[in-house]
């Protein structure tokens, strides 16, 4: 790298550090990530204004989960830096604040009820209550009295239960990898107007979906993830 090129990583990076951005929920900036010696992420960077959803494509394998484990704050990355409603993560904070997230197959205790679920995890949180968990499950076309166990779940009925648990602290950012992941026609149908509804109360949404009708139908902003590289598309 020349010197120029080194001055301006060192700019780019002090004014990460030092600056604030109220227009964005999250700032992602050169962030590379790496297993051994396969580099998963090559210095991607990108901004998610707030209230909007947006959307990430790309095959299996192209890095959206890397990139949203690290913005979440399950990942370190190798290099570069992540930045969530001006907290770095890994520096001002171990995880994104005041975030929600699904990411790959949500984990439950399969021999428990999906309120009982909810209810165990609303106490390592902000404990939310009977009546927001129950409110919770409605929303996702749940019944919150229903006496089946988890492990009796279809694969959509956990997904929606799954993004139950990621609204359950009332996020200001939802973080979602594959939400409509084996919904049928009428459960994506709720889910994207759930996630509109969301928008619409000025939540952010981050979401990865093979679904272009997803895409089409619900984000204002769309990247795409080839091989660790990102971009936007028009």
């Amino acid at each position: 790298m020349s010197n120029t090129a080194f001055d301006q990583v060192v700019t780019d990076s002090l004014s990460f550090i030092k600056g604030s951005d109220e227009k964005s929920a999250v700032i992602v900036q050169r962030v590379s990530k790496s297993f051994g010696n396969e580099k998963v992420l090559k210095e991607v960077s990108l901004r998610l204004e707030k209230g909007k959803i947006h959307g990430i494509i790309g095959r299996n394998g192209s890095g959206k989960t890397v990139l949203m484990k690290c913005i979440c704050g399950f990942l370190r990355p190798t290099s570069g830096a992540v930045k969530v409603f001006d907290k770095i993560i890994g520096t001002d904070c171990d995880f994104a604040p005041d975030t929600g997230m699904l990411i790959e197959t949500p984990g439950f205790l399969i021999h428990e009820t999906g309120m009982n679920n909810l209810k165990w995890l609303a106490q390592l949180g902000k404990g939310a209550n009977k009546e927001r968990i129950s409110e919770l499950i409605r929303m996702v076309g749940l019944d919150p009295v229903m006496k089946k166990k988890v492990g009796q779940y279809s694969l959509g009925m956990r997904q929606r239960l799954g993004i139950a648990q990621a609204l359950l602290d009332d996020p200001a950012l939802l973080i979602l990898d594959e939400p409509m992941n084996g919904l049928d026609k009428n459960g994506v149908k709720d889910i994207r107007s759930l996630l509109l509804d969301l928008k619409a109360q000025g939540k952010t949404i981050l979401l990865a979906s093979h679904f272009a009708q997803d895409i089409d139908e619900l984000c204002d902003s769309v990247h795409e993830m080839d091989q660790g590289i990102i971009c936007q598309m028009e």
